[in-house]
């Protein structure tokens, strides 16, 4: 019944009380002791919002959310492009779509693994490369490596251009 006397007061209330700050030091030309307002006044070493490991505030980041942080253009292109491979993984923040193994119809004998990485936020040729493996049969269940011809790799990075203009096109478009 003590503690409820006391009378509850906020955080900020408390943040303004001087002395709230650790340590000793003096504010002002009153000398008066530190609050927790004056430090989060001043800023920090690592900005004004002090280093937030595992996501800090949401009421901060009520305008803008975390979205995808390479071009959507180019992420949806290489996702229209892969969609024939069994998809193995995809990271939209780190831009990487990993497929997996493929053997097209027409020769069952060989393989294919496609990883497709975005580099950035612009629509740009030098934003996408497209690594491709590719693998042959020696034996029952049994594949080894193979050469991947360079005008493939190019086919491919032009294929998700051409389809990532496409849906700019179609944006603008839209609008």
């Amino acid at each position: 019944m003590l503690l409820a006397a006391c009378g509850a007061g906020t955080q900020s209330e408390y943040d303004s009380y001087p002395g709230s700050a650790p340590g000793d030091k003096r504010v002002g030309t009153t000398g008066r002791s530190q609050t927790i307002a004056d430090q989060k006044k001043e800023g920090t070493l690592f900005g004004p919002d002090g280093f937030n490991f595992l996501g800090g505030d949401e009421s901060k980041n009520q305008g803008g959310g975390t979205g995808i942080g390479v071009n959507s253009f180019l992420w949806r292109a290489s996702l229209d492009t892969l969609s024939f491979m069994p998809l193995n993984s995809a990271d939209p923040f780190g831009g990487v779509i990993i497929t997996d193994w493929y053997s097209p119809p027409e020769t069952p004998n060989e393989r294919f693994k496609i990883t497709g990485y975005i580099l950035g936020t612009a629509l740009r040729s030098d934003a996408i490369k497209v690594a491709v493996f590719r693998q042959v049969r020696v034996g029952t269940d049994q594949w080894a490596d193979a050469v991947v011809e360079p005008s493939t790799i190019t086919a491919m990075e032009d294929s998700i251009l051409t389809r990532a203009r496409q849906l700019r096109i179609d944006s603008a478009t839209a609008q």
